[in-house]
């Protein structure tokens, strides 16, 4: 009788031991006691069977022995995963957001000494391999790829305890114990970011705290069937427990009614949906940024006077300050004002139809080193850009001054040529045709009336001119009342003109050879060509600057590369036209 050869494969292990598993019961020490005829290397009887195993092998056979650390089976051939220090410099182990697969973040450095190799049926895969794809994992294939073996089971719990930054996404009709059973897992989690299908209560906030005592970034966003329960009570312990949470951004705080923050550490507090406030106290010394939406609702009764008021006061290091509520008023900003930030380099106020040019006025005096300001929303006319133009020529490069109606194209005009930093401007819904309001004549059937209104709108459009060396983002989006439009700028990428309906196509220049996205969404189809062509035409021109040279035969003429060219250029330049490519004109 023959008997099968059984496998018996050694796999290697950190501490340079081998081990091997059959699937007989012998001892661990066999006697040989006379007139035994078993194998004394593999322990088969000896009849009709060849050893498979060299006479020198040492290996000894303890199919009863437990796996350890040590020991690997076969049936389970997964070496094990590096140690957890080789990754504590790995920061953003885990990161799960759609549109970032994590293909630029920093390699994993592993000992020679660690690079086991994963035995498999298919083939041998490197641990770092492993551990790449793992980490590219969301935190359900993480937690499924755990449960297939105990190798796999191992790297995914060692990459679990390697991650520092976390996002997740909980479903509708979850349980709280979900977050928490995946939160033990990161021991080491400093960053948090959850995005939310389901309500945010105190059950799942205390999870949060628990599980998390290193918290240094947390960020909470609720979409539109979700609600968020947390009280003011409750963020106010939980923010005064983390002692080391610098940043705290949450969504949906329609619920806290009142709230009293402490902390000496938080720098970045982010709250947005608040709505009815009763009391808003900050004992933040360290706070550096601070944005509080508040909701659109005109019954709110938040006092945003002795809001602004209270964060001037206990907030001395404030550097970015935003603001969104229909209560914003003049006496807020001199409440603002009066508290004399010197570090505010960024000031926000939006929506506040009281804002006038007498604000501008009290906010030019008190802050003069002003980097972005965003008057979005507000009743400051074309006098308030000439003084914010006069105050701030050296330092404003971001200009936001959408949804004012009282500016005209003369004001926008100015602002572009008096700003030399000016980098960004946001002037949307400022130039609007009012004839959108009444009826067509299609509707009403009086053609005589509604020529004669269409001519006197004739002569109410207006023309853009702007020549900018530096301006990069241009948004003109609503801008109705616009007919005209000509852009000199060589460094803009882009440009909104949505719902520009009634630009004419043959009055619009575009000389931007460094444009990448144009968006005309609402415009005619004219429009929409007559972009399309001059963005083309820009791109086939700049791909024509190269100049021309005979072969060494003479036979014809050949482009020549910039860097091949005895001319003096630019690096800057240079690597600008090589990673040229064409503009996008989006529609949708």
């Amino acid at each position: 009788m023959h008997f099968e050869n059984q496998p018996h494969i050694p796999p290697a292990t950190p501490g340079g031991s081998t081990a091997s598993f059959t699937s007989l019961d012998i001892p661990h020490h066999v006697k040989k006691h006379r007139g035994s005829y078993n194998c004394g290397r593999c322990g088969l009887p000896k009849k009709g069977h060849v050893c498979h195993l060299p006479p020198t092998s040492t290996t000894t056979t303890t199919p009863t022995q437990t796996p350890t650390d040590s020991s690997v089976s076969v049936s389970n051939s997964l070496s094990r995963p590096p140690p957890r220090q080789q990754y504590s410099n790995l920061r953003r182990a885990l990161s799960f957001d759609d549109s970032d697969l994590r293909c630029d973040s920093p390699e994993v450095e592993i000992d020679e000494s660690e690079m086991d190799l994963f035995g498999s049926g298919c083939g041998k895969l490197p641990v770092s391999c492993m551990w790449e794809i793992f980490r590219r994992l969301p935190p359900a294939g993480l937690l499924a790829a755990g449960s297939v073996c105990k190798g796999w089971r191992e790297t995914a719990r060692r990459l679990w305890r390697a991650a520092e930054e976390l996002r997740l996404r909980v479903p509708p009709r979850s349980q709280p114990g979900f977050v928490g059973s995946v939160l033990q897992k990161c021991p080491g989690l400093s960053r948090l970011n959850l995005r939310l299908e389901s309500d945010l209560d105190s059950t799942m906030f205390a999870c949060i705290a628990f599980s998390c005592p290193n918290l240094e970034v947390m960020e909470i966003s609720t979409s539109e069937t979700a609600v968020n329960r947390i009280t003011g009570d409750e963020l106010g312990r939980f923010v005064a427990d983390k002692r080391c949470l610098t940043s705290l951004k949450m969504e949906g705080c329609s619920n806290l009614g009142g709230f009293v923050l402490c902390s000496s550490s938080l720098s970045t507090l982010w709250l947005s949906d608040l709505y009815c406030l009763s009391k808003m106290v900050f004992n933040c010394p360290n706070l550096k940024e601070i944005s509080l939406d508040f909701s659109r609702q005109e019954n709110d009764s938040t006092d945003l006077i002795a809001m602004v008021d209270g964060l001037g006061r206990s907030c001395p290091r404030l550097q970015n300050v935003h603001v969104a509520s229909v209560r914003l008023s003049h006496a807020a900003v001199l409440a603002l004002t009066a508290a004399n930030l010197r570090g505010l380099r960024m000031l926000s106020l939006v929506l506040g139809t009281e804002i006038t040019d007498a604000s501008v006025v009290a906010i030019s005096q008190s802050y003069s080193k002003l980097e972005l300001l965003d008057l979005s929303g507000s009743s400051i006319s074309d006098s308030g850009i000439g003084m914010i133009c006069n105050v701030f020529p050296g330092t404003l490069s971001r200009l936001l001054l959408a949804l004012c109606p009282n500016i005209t194209s003369s004001g926008i005009q100015f602002a572009s040529a008096q700003l030399p930093l000016l980098e960004l401007m946001d002037c949307g819904m400022t130039i609007c045709d009012l004839s959108s309001q009444y009826p067509t004549s299609d509707e009403s059937g009086d053609f005589e009336l509604q020529t004669t209104f269409k001519n006197k709108l004739h002569l109410i459009y207006q023309k853009l001119i702007i020549k900018h060396s530096r301006l990069k983002k241009l948004s003109l989006w609503g801008c109705s009342g616009l007919d005209a439009l000509y852009l000199n700028c060589p460094e803009l990428i882009d440009l909104n003109l949505n719902s520009c309906k009634n630009l004419h196509p043959e009055r619009v220049l575009l000389q931007c050879p460094s444009l990448e996205s144009v968006h005309a969404s609402g415009c005619h189809n004219l429009l929409i060509e007559g972009i399309q062509s001059q963005v083309s035409n820009n791109f086939a021109a700049m791909e024509n600057q190269f100049p021309n040279k005979r072969l060494a035969d003479g036979s014809k003429r050949v482009r020549v590369p910039q860097f091949l060219s005895q001319q003096p250029y630019d690096e800057d330049k240079k690597r600008r036209r090589i990673a040229s490519r064409p503009c996008n004109v989006l529609v949708d």
